[in-house]
């Protein structure tokens, strides 16, 4: 029996403790928000938060983060008082058209969540080297503005409203 906080609920699981992160998630716990996109941890799609921090959960396996908080895409637009509401992640990639198939997106703004909450003004290195998912329709355009905007607004604001505020 595996044990898993996801999305600020712990779940009991009876699965084999090498099953990769990505399948309990979509087939067990039914949150298919998180993608398939490649089972090598390369293009990101399967992207979700390990107490905040990036992780393809493609190559993750659950015994590896049984004593974490897990987010997935479901549960990063959850404001404070547990009510459903975008990020400014979220918020900003609707602004800005970013998605165009939409595949490999829930993976994206779960890098970009993190990113810009560790750091709310990262350069274009930090950007590059930190966010290394994969979009087949080549959205980087889109997203590179959508981050931008974020930046600016988090500039503006002083101070990170990426991953845990909504707008």
């Amino acid at each position: 029996m595996i044990e898993l906080n996801v999305n600020g609920n712990t779940r009991q699981l009876d699965i084999e403790s090498d099953m990769p992160l990505l399948w309990a998630l979509r087939n067990e716990l039914g949150l298919t928000g998180t993608k398939f996109g490649c089972g090598i941890a390369a293009c990101g799609a399967c992207t979700v938060h390990v107490d905040g921090q990036p992780v393809r959960s493609c190559v993750t396996p659950v015994s590896a983060v049984q004593n974490n908080r897990i987010t997935t895409i479901e549960g990063l637009a959850v404001d404070a008082a547990g009510n459903r509401a975008l990020t400014a992640v979220q918020q900003a990639w609707i602004s800005h058209q970013v998605p165009q198939c939409g595949y490999c997106q829930s993976g994206m703004i779960m890098a970009v969540s993190a990113l810009l909450t560790e750091n709310p003004n990262p350069d274009a290195d930090t950007i590059n080297s930190s966010i290394s998912n994969v979009c087949r329709c080549g959205t980087y355009p889109r997203v590179s503005k959508a981050i931008q905007a974020l930046i600016a607004d988090n500039a503006a604001d002083d101070g990170p409203r990426a991953q845990g505020e909504s707008v």
